[in-house]
């Protein structure tokens, strides 16, 4: 791709090492025109000293050109000081649900809300995802040309958020003329990659341009063509498994209701693809229907002027659009129905009832004439063990070209910024900063869900569009019937594997299927005004080392959230299973519920319903710093910043100290030490709640997560140290870092709570766990908190919520080298860096005076549930240059050690003796998942007319992701799913 530009924000983040700045210093400009030496991010300071004190890696466009331009989710996950990025699809995973089409950075592992991001020293405003971060995937990728990662807490110089480090993008300042770059990405069983992009830049005479737009589009790779991801149930029962599937498992009721035969599995289960268990139930595959890689269509269009209105000020402007799609996001073919039928809708079985005239029932009936006695007055479906479709796939998508049967939903985010901007100087020795930011991001997810009552309705002939539901005449005047048996089902439209018990007269529609499977949506607005000023210079006071400088200033922010939902997913319309809009006619009352108190669920069967919400708050700030130069030899820098939140969350005040210690010309240390914060978000304060889907037990279940009025920031000591070495060409650094995290703000482990409360059958009855139960609702509850059977099996809900919760401790060792050198005609370079990771331990998570969550350390880790992601302890990148007249080339090595799944450490587990496996064998596979090496090589030529040509091969050895029991068989925090893939970019300027 381009020497001098970025085609896409990929190329900035590949391969630090090779800008790794080992003598990084703090800022000597507000602009992005510093150059290469110059670090602006970490200081209010304009003109500082370039002997800093800031563990800082500058990635510049230059050095990642050689490299090609691996995709952002590949770069942001090979980076050494990330882990648990998200931008891969990812849907299981409740810190990724929904935010399809969006990529976040993650340093340090301690989550992406913990990491500042930055365009032009500016803040971006959060997505209106589950877990508040910002959407990198609509930063102006054309227009960026280097980024600076700071890799230690700062707020005390910008404030919340900035407390695992901050990562600075700017833009090109210095671009004259025309920039074009494109880029194909061949990926096999995949449409591919493209990525075109132009850009135009101008300065002189008092005035500055640049112009920039971005396209970027990224195939869709479905599960089934991956092996890796589709695995036999006796390799990963934990692979997209489910036993609230279809086909599914049933019971038969005698004349009395009461059943008079065990549970038996469906006897098309096994040839659609199912496992019929030990147990006697079947498990079919929802994952064989999803994507590893969504379909993303996404492109952004900037524009930055600067104008000199006077001598030594300047006023900037600049505008930014971004828009992504996900236009077919592919999910299971429905979804498990955790809410049994109103009372109204005809049975008051804890389950869905199948009459004996349904046509469905009747030929299973001939088909397996010994499978229902005779005397039976239909068959039920207990709740959480069936779902209208699955292994056949949805009759309402099965034209479907490219996954037939998916349930297909769509995601959109659109950005728009604007910044003004008036800089310069007041005097010769002082320089001031005054700006504004306004920042908007819409966020919009769809999908569909049954209404529950609807699928009764159906099942006992009442359903339809054309049906008259008060005229009781099932199967007649337009009145349809459902049919839940496997012989409804051609074949496994995943698989292709036909079903010899498919009768086509007991078919499904797709009219049926449109009736009760309803779309529901939710649209996100969040906001963020930044007003902002601040003067900066020289003190008057001078020190053997220098003049000692200062800066101080002023901020205020305000940011807005806002959710609005569609109707079928509104609780104000549909409060309720009975609901006018389910054909029912039955009382319901609604509730508005809370933590302890069940909300009302709505009529959708699992992905529940929520109300509306509104939140807005302000943040006023005040900071100053000062740089002093003891000696030549040793530089200080002090900072601080108060900030004041509205409501009750009260205010925070942050201390920073740095120093550098230049010992020998080519010797140097670095040490800091300081505090750090990040504030609550309004939507974590509404206390509202939202709706994740989490495994619990074999299935998914409904997980609300309410907002916390009571929510305070949390707060980290951070300290830091470093030693540098420079000899010529050669430099290299080993940094130390510790953060010390209190009163963190986390969601409640639901892992900790289920494992907690069914540790022992005991618990549910002992009363120091009644409130940890009364957080559940169970299948045969009737909907009251905490009543029926208490079982994993027999939970349909569990209620949730933010709190501040266990501190933490993170510390490890941050390591970089690299050297250049030419020999001759030929151009030489090689590098390395890595982040080891020490510890990351959590303290003992209580929830309702129960811990349910043991200190534990997450270091190499898979932390599956708990309030940590995935952290791999060692992380590490290594390349070589070779260059030689038009020809540059490099090889490169990405390696992620090996790390454990603590799952397999607790028979509460999925690693437990296998009760639904013939033998009750312990599935060890997965326990440790395995260290991954990937190695890449770029070939960049040039070419006449300024001209670059550039190909890459990626993943050379064509490796899998290392294998982990998750529902695509590896980890998509930290793994790709693409295997070997090939890429051509052209560039050129004029």
């Amino acid at each position: 791709m381009a020497e001098c530009g970025f085609s896409a924000l990929a190329l900035g983040l590949a391969t630090p090492a090779l800008a790794q700045t080992t003598t990084p210093a703090p800022s000597t400009a507000t602009s992005a025109n510093a150059g290469p030496d110059i670090v602006v991010t970490g200081s209010l300071i304009r003109g500082s000293r370039k002997d800093g004190a800031i563990p800082i890696d500058v990635i510049s466009s230059a050095d990642t050109a050689k490299q090609g331009s691996p995709s952002l989710v590949e770069l942001l996950k090979a980076l050494p000081t990330s882990n648990g990025v998200l931008g891969d699809s990812n849907q299981f995973d409740s810190r990724s649900q929904g935010a399809e089409g969006i990529a976040t950075i993650n340093l340090r592992g301690l989550g992406p809300q913990r990491t500042l991001v930055l365009l032009n020293s500016k803040r971006l405003v959060s997505a209106g995802n589950g877990i508040p971060s910002v959407d990198i995937n609509l930063i102006p990728q054309a227009a960026i040309g280097r980024i600076e990662i700071l890799k230690d807490g700062a707020a005390a110089t910008y404030g919340s958020d900035a407390v695992a480090g901050v990562v600075n993008f700017f833009t090109r300042t210095e671009q004259e003329g025309f920039l074009v770059s494109g880029s194909y990405k061949l990926i096999k069983n995949d449409p591919g990659d493209y990525d075109i992009s132009a850009s135009y830049g101008h300065h002189g005479n008092g005035f500055r341009v640049l112009v920039a737009a971005g396209y970027q589009t990224r195939g869709e790779l479905l599960a089934r063509d991956r092996k890796f991801a589709i695995r036999p149930y006796t390799d990963n029962p934990e692979g997209g498994f489910t036993g609230g599937g279809n086909p599914a498992t049933f019971l038969a009721l005698g004349p009395t209701g009461a059943p008079i035969t065990g549970l038996q599995p469906d006897a098309s289960c096994a040839v659609v693809g199912g496992f019929v268990t030990a147990l006697n139930r079947c498990a079919t595959q929802y994952s064989a229907y999803d994507s590893l890689v969504d379909t993303e269509r996404r492109g952004q269009a900037y524009v930055e002027v600067g104008i000199d209105v006077a001598p030594n000020i300047e006023f900037e402007i600049s505008a930014l659009y971004g828009r992504s799609t996900v236009p077919h996001y592919r999910t299971s073919p429905s979804y498990i129905l955790t809410q049994s039928p109103s009372s109204v809708s005809g049975i008051t079985q804890s389950g869905f009832f199948v009459p004996t005239t349904n046509p469905g029932l009747i030929q299973y009936r001939a088909q397996n004439p010994t499978a229902i006695p005779a005397t039976s007055i239909g068959v039920l479906f207990p709740t959480l063990l069936y779902r209208p479709f699955l292994a056949g796939g949805n009759p309402l998508f099965a034209s479907d070209p490219n996954d037939p049967g998916a349930s297909v939903g769509s995601r959109k985010s659109e950005s728009e910024r604007f910044t003004a901007q008036l800089s310069g100087k007041l005097t010769g020795a002082l320089d001031f900063n005054i700006n504004a930011t306004y920042h908007h991001y819409y966020r919009y997810i769809d999908g569909f869900d049954s209404f529950g009552d609807r699928v009764q309705l159906a099942l006992r002939g009442l359903g339809g569009p054309n049906c008259n539901i008060t005229a009781n005449t099932p199967g007649l005047n337009g009145c349809q019937y459902l049919n839940p048996f496997g012989n409804a089902i051609q074949s496994n439209l995943a698989t292709g594997a036909a079903n010899p018990n498919y009768v086509a007269s007991v078919a499904n529609t797709a009219d049926l299927a449109q009736w009760f499977f309803v779309k529901s949506f939710s649209a996100t607005d969040t906001s963020l005004f930044v007003a902002e000023a601040s003067i900066s210079g020289r003190t008057g006071l001078t020190l053997p080392g220098g003049d000692v400088q200062f800066g101080v200033g002023g901020q205020y922010r305000r940011e807005t959230y806002s959710v609005l939902y569609g109707n079928n997913n509104n609780l104000a319309l549909n409060p309720c299973r009975e609901s006018p809009v389910t054909g029912n006619i039955g009382a319901c009352t609604p509730n508005q519920g809370s933590l302890l108190n069940p909300p009302a669920t709505g009529a959708l069967a699992f992905l529940g319903t929520n109300r509306n919400a509104k939140a807005s708050g302000d943040v006023f700030a005040g900071y100053g710093e000062i740089q002093a130069p003891i000696f030549d030899s040793l530089n200080v820098q002090l900072s601080a910043r108060y900030e004041r939140y509205s409501g009750n969350v009260g205010s925070t005040f942050d201390p920073q100290g740095r120093i550098r210690f230049q010992a020998t010309p080519w010797l140097a240390f670095r040490a800091g030490a300081g505090t750090t914060f990040r504030g609550p978000r309004n939507e974590n304060l509404d206390p509202g709640s939202v709706t994740s889907l989490q495994l619990i037990g074999t299935s998914f279940r409904p997980v609300d997560v309410f907002g916390n009025v009571a929510l305070k920031p949390e707060s980290s000591t951070n300290y830091s140290g470093g030693v540098l070495l420079k000899f010529g060409g050669f430099n290299a650094s080993v940094d130390y870092f510790r953060y010390e995290l209190t009163n963190s703000i986390v969601f409640e482990p639901v892992a900790g709570i289920v494992n907690t409360l069914f540790a022992n059958a005991a618990n549910c009855a002992d009363p120091a766990f009644a409130a940890l139960r009364q957080r559940f609702q169970f299948n045969d509850g009737g909907g009251v908190s905490g009543a029926g059977t208490c079982r994993v099996a027999n939970i349909s809900r569990l209620r949730t919520q933010v709190i501040n919760g266990a501190g933490v401790k993170n510390s490890g060792l941050d390591f970089a080298a690299n050297y250049r050198g030419d020999f001759g005609n030929v151009r030489f370079g090689i590098g390395a860096n890595a982040t080891y990771t020490i510890e990351y331990k959590t303290a003992d998570q209580s929830v309702e005076g129960v811990i349910v969550q043991r200190a534990f350390d997450a270091a190499g880790k898979l932390n599956f549930q708990t309030t940590a992601y995935p952290v791999p302890k060692i992380k590490g990148q290594a390349y070589i240059d070779l260059g030689a007249g038009i020809f540059d080339g490099r090889l490169s090595g990405t390696y992620i050690d090996s790390y454990h799944d603590q799952r397999a450490d607790t028979n509460s587990g999925p690693f437990r003796p296998r009760e639904d496996l013939p033998g009750n064998p312990t599935l060890l596979q997965g326990a440790n998942i395995p260290s991954f090496f990937t190695a890449d090589f770029t070939l960049r030529v040039k070419l006449p007319h300024r001209t670059t040509l550039s190909l890459s091969v990626l993943n050379i050895f064509d490796r899998d992701p290392s294998f982990a029991r998750l529902d695509y068989n590896y980890d998509p925090f930290t793994g790709s799913a693409l295997k070997r893939n090939y890429k051509l970019g052209l560039s050129s300027k004029f």
